[in-house]
């Protein structure tokens, strides 16, 4: 585990991160954008959620393989299959019979906090809290049409990773390329998986697969939900909507964001922050204790125990948070550091903390404000009256019904933009 956080970690350094605000997470916000101009002008009601979806789908693709799925514009057996993964792994986390109890597996998990009937598929950040495994009774994946389907997909985007491994593979192995610095990139291709394969790092061919198809799987669906909760928090405050536009107003000038726009976000920053606190993902973390414990409030635990722990019930928590239940972004001081686990005391975790906290937090947090900055400057949104907005979970939370919304375009006024900080 150690040795793999250590190969993906120096990727996600300051200047790749600089570039992938540019080259990808500004072009595929605004791609989508335009896609949805013919639904601002008509008035049709847009789902949100499976849009935002699709979005960080394509910001995965690009920015982990360099491969652009293009999910706003086609349909592909590999997109379908990532879909009917995710759909499996919600699946799983709620059944009650785990009839898929393992015989036979595809791939273990790095994290060991879960018995494998425990596990399932689930799928989700590097370290996160999840595993990307599925277990199997062969038998009854032969003839339960979900199981079917289920192995059909996994097939299918473990032979597209290993594709997309092999070509990379062979350009680096051509071109005799090698890391020569700490924040090395390749200009052409500067994926995550160009650097690791550059590393030369010790790292099975499985192990990599595995990784890399972890964020593939799940590395979309957590920002997608951040940006759905975020969006529809918002747009339920008006004022908050405003004040967040404005902010984007005075600070982009109507051009689009850079990396170094970010920290002058603050506003829109900390409503993403909060977004976190009332729907975090994922909303329950598991872990296993190593060696016999005493918690606070005299709790016993046993070596090899499994310990739940519910962030989501922490994040509301009215002992831990004043007005819990409430979106107020400016909770958190604004020109105060980000918050995160040890600022927080761990009342605020929506990464997870210590050892096997998420690797890639600084990439979905900068993804999601730049989407969400450049959908607030470009669009207004309305929420669909007397729709049923209710939460469904799994590795994340998601509306059991999709978030829909009447769009239309704005123009922003940045010479009069007032700064309302």
């Amino acid at each position: 585990m150690r040795a793999r956080r250590r190969a993906v970690v120096p990727s996600l350094h300051k200047k790749y991160l600089s570039v992938m605000v540019d080259r990808v997470f500004c072009k595929c916000a605004e791609r989508l954008v335009e896609k949805l101009k013919d639904d601002a002008i008509s008035g049709t009601a847009v789902n949100m959620e499976a849009k935002f979806s699709q979005l960080t789908l394509d910001v995965i693709g690009l920015s982990v393989f360099n491969y652009n799925f293009d999910s706003l514009s086609t349909d592909s057996p590999v997109i379908d299959a990532v879909y009917t993964a995710l759909k499996e792994a919600e699946a799983r986390s709620t059944d009650l019979l785990p009839y898929w109890k393992a015989k036979s597996y595809l791939h273990t998990s790095s994290l060991t906090s879960l018995e494998p009937w425990k596990r399932g598929f689930h799928s989700a950040l590097l370290s996160s809290g999840y595993a990307a495994s599925v277990y199997y009774i062969k038998p009854l994946c032969k003839i339960i049409p979900r199981q079917i389907k289920a192995e059909e997909a996994v097939t299918v985007i473990r032979r597209t990773v290993e594709e997309l491994i092999a070509k990379c593979k062979a350009i680096v192995e051509a071109e005799g390329e090698q890391i020569d610095g700490e924040e090395y990139l390749n200009d052409t291709d500067p994926s995550i998986l160009r650097f690791l394969l550059a590393s030369r790092e010790e790292v099975s061919s499985v192990q990599l697969r595995d990784d890399l198809l972890s964020m593939l799987v799940a590395g979309h669906e957590t920002t997608g939900s951040v940006l759905t909760w975020t969006l529809y928090l918002l747009s339920k405050d008006s004022s908050s909507m405003i004040r967040a536009q404005a902010e984007v107003d005075r600070v982009l000038k109507g051009r689009l964001p850079t990396y170094e726009d970010i920290k002058q976000l603050k506003y829109l920053t900390r409503s993403i922050n909060e977004s976190m606190r009332l729907y975090p993902h994922p909303p329950v973390l598991l872990r296993r204790a190593i060696v016999p414990d005493v918690l606070p409030g005299n709790y016993k635990v046993n070596a090899g125990q499994d310990i739940m722990i519910s962030v989501y019930n922490i994040h509301r928590s009215s002992q831990v948070w004043e007005r819990a239940e409430e979106f107020v972004p400016e909770r958190f001081d604004l020109d105060g550091p980000m918050p995160n686990e040890t600022n927080t005391d761990y009342r605020f975790i929506p990464f997870s903390g210590g050892p096997r906290k998420c690797v890639g937090d600084q990439f979905a947090l900068l993804e999601a404000i730049v989407v969400l900055a450049i959908f607030v400057q470009k669009m207004n949104f309305e929420l669909v009256p007397d729709q049923n907005i209710s939460m469904t979970t799994g590795a994340t939370i998601h509306t059991t019904n999709g978030l829909y919304m009447k769009l239309s375009q704005r123009s922003a006024q940045p010479a009069f933009a007032p700064s309302l900080m």
